[in-house]
């Protein structure tokens, strides 16, 4: 990928691979620095944000008992307290979700310079007009992917602790969750939202090298819709107002990168007319 741009010459592929493992290795120190921070600030990241949404005035909660009772619905989301517990069952299970969940909140705090890396690598293999038109890339997908962070923590994560803390299929039976099961259910919504809020970012890049265009884009939005509809059943409970809830802004996603697709070819067409004269 990366290439000398002086008169030098080209970079052999070994040089390539060292290029490239420096890169990794200056991604990977920034997720450690990072996630000791995280480690350290356990009391802010396990009881303020991890166990959060397990609390009856959490921001969403409170919102959505709001909202339901102004339209006169039970949606189950005005609650004194949870109905389960959470614990740990083996010896070492709180200091190994101490770890892993440090190590994920350090990749999300160094996700930009980690994109700053990448982008590093790639930049010199691209002409120069093209470096240019992409130099708003490592902002505007760390902003996505934050907005997906928010999106998965305020929402997806909530909407699925509420139906599944909740859900019983006896009385007979106790929710008393393991730590490693919850944090991974907070982990997956988390970091999941933060990716699929990348759809703009990647259908630029798939648009750019000619595998994707707008009309095939609308043709098979109907499919696109379904798929979303999938995705949004799988990283949600099984109930139809989560899925709309978390359906609709994949879906104006789309629509966006609809757009950037319309504008990406008109870019590349107005270039190859002025090739040609």
């Amino acid at each position: 990928m990366a290439k000398v741009e002086n008169n030098a010459g080209e970079m052999s592929f070994l040089d390539h691979l060292e290029e490239l493992r420096w890169h990794l290795i200056r991604a990977t120190l920034a997720v450690v620095i990072a996630a000791t921070g995280a480690f350290l600030a356990k009391g802010f990241i396990f009881d303020i944000l991890l166990f959060g949404p397990t609390h009856p005035d959490f921001f969403t909660y409170d919102i959505l008992c709001r909202l339901s009772t102004m339209v006169g619905v039970e949606g189950g989301f005005c609650f004194e307290e949870m109905p389960f517990t959470i614990q740990s069952r083996t010896m070492g299970g709180q200091f190994s979700a101490h770890i892993w969940t440090s190590i994920t909140a350090g990749f999300i705090i160094s996700f930009p310079y980690v994109l700053y890396e990448f982008w590093k690598f790639i930049a010199p293999a691209m002409y120069t007009n093209e470096r240019n038109t992409a130099r708003g890339f490592i902002f505007i997908s760390s902003l996505l992917f934050f907005l997906g962070v928010l999106f998965g923590y305020y929402l997806v994560t909530p909407l699925s602790i509420n139906f599944l803390g909740k859900y019983q299929v006896s009385d007979v039976v106790l929710n008393e969750f393991d730590i490693g099961s919850y944090i991974s259910l907070v982990r997956s919504s988390v970091v999941a939202s933060g990716l699929i809020f990348e759809l703009p970012i990647i259908i630029y890049f798939l648009t750019k090298i000619g595998l994707v265009t707008p009309e095939f884009l609308r043709k098979y939005r109907k499919f696109a819709l379904v798929i979303v509809l999938i995705l949004s059943a799988i990283i949600t409970p099984p109930d139809i107002l989560s899925q709309i809830i978390v359906a609709i802004p994949v879906l104006v996603l789309y629509e966006i990168s609809i757009i950037i697709a319309r504008i990406v070819t008109k870019k590349e067409d107005r270039k190859l007319r002025k090739q040609k004269r």
